[in-house]
């Protein structure tokens, strides 16, 4: 059986955390750059490859590379945990070391493998004041004027937490895009409903800006973390179960600490023509 012929287009990987996937591109190699269009027309899932987030590596002079990310709508997004921790794995695996630093718009993160395979990165200090979030006015963030009384927490991007009785009940493809678009957040937001489960641990589900419903997100799981804390209902680590699986958080000293699996799928390269196609 004759095999196909190599292509000269754009390579990718395909990632998961937790089934939160990703296309992963290095721009540091030759090869056509990523553009809005591009993004948007990778994220389609019938016509192009499905992500929740597209993982650009740039070169960096701070750290041992650079991440940008985008969503499948083709805006940028400021933070992606899981897509971190699936390209620190990526990295790690290449370079045979057990740390990374990893420079974002939210900061350097520190990624580390930890004796069980899973990988951790410290995704810094949350942003807690209104301002920095941000939101539109100066309100108190984890007392909301919207329904549910929710709070609000930057993790590099922003996140609109509820606590609700029943996380799983939530119609969250109907209220997500709401919360998403309300004036409150002037660069929209990620939604977020949780469930605080008798043992401590909390169940979680979570609505992208940009991306819509993901099985998982890791800087969601962060602000919910930070968030229930603050309101006194978390002590600072805590177990997150959301729908594609289990991740560790640790809010400490240094920052907001994420650990959990991650997953490569395979390696492809985008037809020359398809990308044309889509310039």
């Amino acid at each position: 059986m004759n095999s196909f012929a190599p292509l000269s287009g754009l390579t990718f990987t395909k990632m998961h955390g937790l089934g939160n996937d990703f296309v992963v591109v290095d721009a540091r190699l030759p090869g056509p750059r990523v553009t809005p269009a591009l993004a948007q027309s990778l994220g389609d899932r019938n016509r192009g490859v499905g992500f929740d987030q597209l993982a650009e590596i740039r070169a960096s002079d701070r750290a041992d590379l650079r991440l940008d990310f985008w969503n499948a709508d083709g805006t940028l997004s400021g933070a992606c945990g899981n897509a971190t921790r699936c390209v620190a794995a990526r990295v790690m695996d290449q370079k045979g070391t057990d740390s990374l630093r990893i420079e974002t718009a939210a900061g350097v993160l520190q990624a580390l493998r930890r004796d069980d395979g899973r990988i951790s990165v410290n995704m810094g200090p949350p942003q807690r004041g209104w301002a920095e979030i941000p939101l539109a006015r100066d309100v108190d963030p984890l007392a909301l004027p919207l329904a549910g009384v929710p709070a609000a927490i930057g993790m590099g991007n922003p996140h609109c937490i509820h606590v609700v009785s029943d996380a799983d009940a939530i119609a969250l493809d109907e209220i997500g895009p709401l919360i998403e678009h309300d004036p409150l957040f002037p660069q929209r937001t990620n939604v977020e409903f949780v469930q605080v489960r008798a043992d401590g641990s909390l169940r979680l589900r979570v609505w992208e800006r940009g991306a819509g419903v993901t099985l998982a997100c890791g800087s969601g799981a962060c602000a919910t973390a930070v968030a229930t804390h603050l309101l006194g209902l978390t002590p600072p680590a805590v177990e997150i179960e959301m729908d594609g699986g289990w991740l560790s958080i640790d809010w400490r000293d240094d920052g907001v600490w994420m650990t959990g699996p991650t997953a490569h799928v395979f390696d492809g390269t985008l037809a020359p023509a398809w990308i044309e196609a889509m310039a």
